[in-house]
Order: C-alpha cells, then structure tokens, then sequence
C-alpha cells in the first residue's frame, strides 16, 4: 500500500525537514537546497513524498492525490472556509511556524465600527492573499458593502490609497503599526499542521507513519519565536495621496527584477530613493520628477491593478498581461513599451516519458484517455487558452503557486510554464513541447488616461524618457 505525503518548501521547510529526522524517516533528501521534488524514506519503502508550495498543499490533500500533509493551518482555513464539505482531515497542530493572520486598516483611526459606516455609504476595499478568509470576514462583520481583490503577496503594499483592509500574517499585534497601519481584528492564529485525505483515512493504514510525526513532534525543541511570516519594516512619511491633480502612480516589481530594473531607470535619469530597499519599504521614492508616486508590488498584480485604476503605470512582464487579458478581453490595459529584458519563454512541459512531441501527439495521446487531461500553471488563463485552442477535449485546469515543476508526472499531464533556458524543466526529467510566445519586462497603462492630460502628458514623458534608455541599450 503506497502512502504519499506533500510536504511544505519556504518557510516551514527547516523545521519540518527536523520533525521528520527526529522521526527517523530517513528523507535525506528533504532540505532547502533541495533540487529535486520527488522524496523516498529509507525506514518507510512504501512511503513517497513531494515538496510542493504550502499553499498548494491543502488542494492536493483534499483532491486526494496526497493521502497526508504538512502546511500552514493558515492555508487549510482558506480551502476549508470556500469549500467545508472537501475530504480534509485536520489530524495534529504540530506546534511550530506560529503566526496570525490580522486585519489591518490603513488608517490609523479606523475601527470596526467606522469600517462599518464606511460599508454604509461605499464600499470598503479588502486586499489579501486569503481572499476566501478576508470575504468571510467581511460576512461576519456585516459589512454591508465590500470588495476583495485577491493579490499574489505584498497585501501590506495597499492600503490606504489602493485598498481600506489588508489581511495579512504577522507575528504579533504590534507589527501593523511598523508600516503605518492599524490591526482591526486579529482573524486566525495558525502553525503547522498535519491533515489528511479523508478516503485515505478511513480506507489507508496510516497510524505507523502518523505516530512518529506526532510521536517526535513532542521530542522537538520548543520553537524560537514565532516564525516571521511577514517583513514589517517602516514606511517612508513622504506618500503622496492619490486625490493630488496630475499625479502619476506607478508600480514597480519586487523580487528579482528589482536590479535591473534600477539600472534602467538610472540610465533613464530617473532618480529613485530606497529601491530595492534593504528595510523592505514599498514605496520607494522619485527624486526628479514631481507627480510622482511609486509603490512596489508583484508583477502578477499588476495589469489587474492598472485596469481597475490604482495605477497608471506599471513594468510588469508580457506573460502577466497576456493572462490577464485572456480572461478579461476588454480590459482597460495596453502595452506601452518593450522593456527588452527580462526575456523568458512560456512553454509547454511533459514527462520525458510521455511518447508525445508536440500539441498535434498530444491531441491524439489525449483522445485515447479516459481520463480528464491534467494542465498545471501559475498562468491559469494561458493554460486554458491552450487547452482550448489545441482541442484538448475534456481538460482541467490546476493553479499553481509556484514549483509547478513538481506536478508532473503524478499530479498534472502538462504545464505551462516560464523558462530562461530550459535547465531546470530539463534536470527534472521534463521535456518542452511547444514554445506558445516570448515574454519580455515592459511597461503597461490605463487605456482610459485622456491625452493631453496632465496625468497624460507626464505619463507620456516617463515613458519616452524610459523608451530613449531602452533604444540607447
């Protein structure tokens, strides 16, 4: 009998690769320089393991393609508050990865009692990751009118000019006042946790290899401090509001492309203070161009963000604004200019065991199961695209929150996903397929800017500065 479990990459890899050690699984294999996915035990043969993104964890669990599982009581509550009947199974709070989830206003006054004045007379912004926990919130509240706008990370980034309520994980009630807002209500605590397919426990033996999870679970030193889930660091005093005539809002990239991203807009003359910031602040600020106000979010966030009128501009890739125009074909967004770097491909991946070179063989392999075919992606309206257009029959789609790679062969039939050269989808034993499009950093606005403008016109000269950088390369 084959027992899989899908444990947790990122923030509660350390302790749990610890928990299983002291258990004496024999996973050598499990530790944050792992390059592979896919696990054995020594003291478990029938036993298998993948490393998955937490939040992907919980969905594989209760879908049944994991009979057990280890992830963030966070990310169960945010399945099980959208769907409580799934076949999930909370089986030992495993005492470390401590942190809550807060609801934090974004102006110091706020309460919950005007929070719901507020949901009287507009309607009330509510930014998060846990989108299904915030709209619950909201319910619970009573808040008579509201919005949530799911985002991919940085929920903190929002409020006030762009969201009213952030619910976001923190270590303690205190941390909000770091970036200048006030906690409202304290929504969930949360550690880690080990849950359970329900069909698998109740039809599986699974007490061996549970007792020594919780067994050791209690042999484990007591966790130091409560894991940081979230860097609160300072705001800088100088935001500009969003209601002054003319401003320009432009967001930035976090993460990795924040580097050359600097170099460009230094070769541009633009001046800019605090990016990348080594204190984690999100709004970094423009020296030489007044007007102007930025603010760093993921790049996934970002066409949605420009569309509904938090930003005018915004450098994003070409892939993150394919997707969204995908599901949103009227969508008030366009390309405004190729940034030229940045360059990644979007591919589509199997199983180098799968007998099958391309869409045309993977039609026909298709049209021979019986089975619904399996597509994997972060890019979830690409993937459907592709599915549709390559006639793929009956198909479904599965959302990713990164490591897509890890999916294949077991748990998906096909990704499509990014690559800069190949190596990493190659050392997975993976082959590409089809190459769907290249995807560039570029620069993106708001169709309906009017020009001639103020707005308009300074949008015009940001760009054009930035264009005579890109074409002097």
């Amino acid at each position: 009998m084959e027992i899989k479990i899908a444990l947790p990459k990122g923030r509660l890899l350390s302790k749990t690769a610890s928990l299983l050690q002291t258990a004496g699984w024999g996973m050598d294999g499990y530790h944050e320089q792992a390059r592979l996915y896919h696990l054995k035990s020594s003291a478990y043969p029938n036993l298998s393991a993948k490393m998955f993104h937490e939040r992907d964890i919980p969905i594989q669990v209760a879908i049944g393609n994991y009979d057990l599982g280890i992830c963030g009581r966070d990310w169960v509550e945010e399945l099980l508050v959208k769907y409580p009947s799934s076949a999930l199974v909370k089986i030992r709070d495993l005492d470390y990865g401590m942190g809550s989830l807060y609801m934090m206003a974004g102006l110091a006054d706020m309460s919950m009692d005007a929070l719901r004045c507020k949901a009287g007379r507009g309607t009330v912004r509510i930014v998060s990751e846990y989108a299904n926990l915030a709209e619950s919130f909201a319910l619970e509240e009573r808040l008579r009118r509201f919005s949530v706008f799911p985002v991919w990370g940085g929920a903190e980034a929002y409020p006030p000019e762009d969201a009213d309520l952030a619910l976001i994980s923190g270590r303690n009630d205190a941390e909000g006042n770091g970036m200048g807002m006030t906690p409202v209500a304290r929504v969930l605590d949360f550690s880690a946790y080990l849950i359970a397919n329900r069909n698998s426990w109740e039809a599986k033996d699974l007490d061996r290899v549970v007792a020594s999870i919780c067994e050791s679970c209690d042999r484990l030193p007591a966790d130091e401090g409560i894991q940081k889930e979230l860097e609160i660091k300072k705001e800088r005093a100088h935001t500009v509001q969003r209601t002054e005539d003319g401003l320009i809002r432009i967001a930035l990239p976090d993460g990795h492309q924040q580097a050359p991203m600097l170099q460009l807009l230094e070769k541009a003359g633009i001046e800019i203070e605090d990016y990348p910031s080594l204190t984690g602040n999100r709004r970094p600020y423009i020296v030489n161009i007044e007007g102007v106000a930025a603010k760093v979010i993921r790049p996934q966030d970002m066409p949605s963000q420009v569309a509904n009128g938090n930003f005018d501009l915004a450098i994003t890739g070409r892939d993150w604004l394919t997707d969204h125009r995908y599901q949103f074909p009227s969508s008030p967004v366009k390309e405004l200019l190729d940034l030229k770097s940045g360059k990644v491909r979007l591919v589509a991946v199997v199983s180098r065991k799968l007998p099958v070179n391309g869409a045309a063989d993977l039609r026909k392999f298709i049209e021979k199961s019986a089975t619904p075919f399996r597509v994997a992606s972060e890019y979830v309206n690409i993937a459907d695209r592709y599915a549709r257009d390559n006639q793929f029959g009956r198909y479904r789609v599965i959302p990713t929150w990164g490591a897509t790679e890890a999916f294949l062969p077991d748990d998906a039939d096909l990704l499509i996903e990014n690559t800069e050269t190949g190596g990493t989808i190659a050392r997975h034993n993976l082959k590409i397929i089809d190459t769907l499009f290249e995807s560039t950093a570029c620069i993106i606005g708001n169709t309906r800017m009017k020009t001639g403008s103020a707005k308009g016109e300074k949008a015009k000269f940001i760009v054009g500065t930035i264009r005579a950088a890109v074409e002097d390369a």
